[in-house]
């Protein structure tokens, strides 16, 4: 399964181009977006998403008629109608703290409004793939969950962030798929879950905890359960040497805190080189995490669905 992502934060529209959903899928719309409308802005979180409110709708314009695939590209896109260009009038040239605007700078020379295509803004259309890509894995009997947790925003000043971890099942994926290296199940979700803006760390398993473990305890010791092989623990995570093995898959995600916060930070103008203040307007999440376990789920969905369709499965 590919997916092209394009437009950006602040453009007149987002959206997704995606191949791979085999000709008369039936796409459950209501389904799709309850699935966009958790990860939308202005939902919430307890005060921690940002009070930027988009609807989210996504049109068809190609690829679906009358919500069945019709085998050719997938072409949908969500119109951007809450933008507010001003607020970033003083970070053309300051590039904000923890932000990509320094990395945009380097790659286009400019800071895009509002973080252009590196916007966390641009998961919106990664979950509509995601979240049809989820539709197909259920019809399969497999499930993804996910969990946020973040430290306590006890002390923490106003205009400030917190970052946060998202922990990831799959359940009822198949053994046997995947293969060593670049094509491991590891190696393929840890890329896809990369791509998405503010993840930093990526664990599978028990992942860091495994390095402070005795092979003794790390093992997954194996047995035999209604005539099929099954481990007994899964510190693993449900992969070994890139190959799924039946047991739940298990993924750590972490989140960094939001880098935009309207604490003054040290930064410098980029067309002068000299240093600058910077204090950050506009409407931020405080905790990106919650939001991005959404983009995960989707991340993980299509990774998985495209990999057991390569497989024949």
């Amino acid at each position: 399964m590919k997916i092209r992502i394009f437009g950006e934060s602040h453009a007149p529209e987002i959206g997704v181009e995606m191949e791979g959903v085999p000709t008369g899928t039936r796409i459950d719309m209501e389904e799709l977006q309850a699935f966009l409308d958790r990860r939308a802005p202005g939902n919430g979180q307890g005060g921690l998403s940002t009070p930027r409110r988009e609807p989210d709708r996504p049109e068809f314009v190609a690829g679906v008629v009358d919500g069945v695939a019709d085998g050719t590209t997938i072409r949908a896109v969500i119109r951007n109608t809450n933008v507010r260009p001003q607020d970033y009038a003083n970070v053309s040239t300051v590039p904000r703290p923890g932000h990509a605007d320094y990395a945009s700078w380097l790659k286009c020379g400019k800071i895009p409004t509002g973080g252009g295509k590196w916007s966390g803004r641009m998961t919106a259309p990664l979950c509509i793939a995601g979240g049809i890509a989820l539709q197909l894995l259920k019809r399969r009997g497999i499930a993804i969950s996910s969990e946020v947790r973040r430290p306590s925003l006890d002390g923490v000043d106003v205009g400030d962030s917190v970052g946060g971890t998202v922990h990831l099942v799959v359940s009822g994926f198949p053994a046997g798929i995947g293969d060593v290296g670049t094509d491991g199940i590891e190696s393929r979700l840890a890329a896809a879950l990369f791509g998405i803006p503010a993840v930093k760390g990526v664990e599978f398993g028990d992942g860091f905890a495994l390095a402070e473990m005795r092979g003794s305890e790390a093992n997954d010791a194996f047995a035999v359960e209604n005539g099929r092989v099954v481990l007994r623990t899964n510190h693993c995570g449900g992969i070994l040497g890139g190959v799924s093995v039946g047991a739940p898959i298990v993924i750590r995600i972490a989140f960094k805190p939001t880098p935009s916060i309207s604490i003054e930070q040290d930064s410098v103008d980029l067309a002068t080189m000299t240093p600058a203040k910077l204090t950050v307007k506009g409407r931020h999440d405080r905790c990106v995490a919650f939001r991005g376990a959404v983009a995960a789920e989707a991340a993980v969905a299509l990774v998985l669905d495209g990999m057991l369709q390569e497989a024949g499965r």
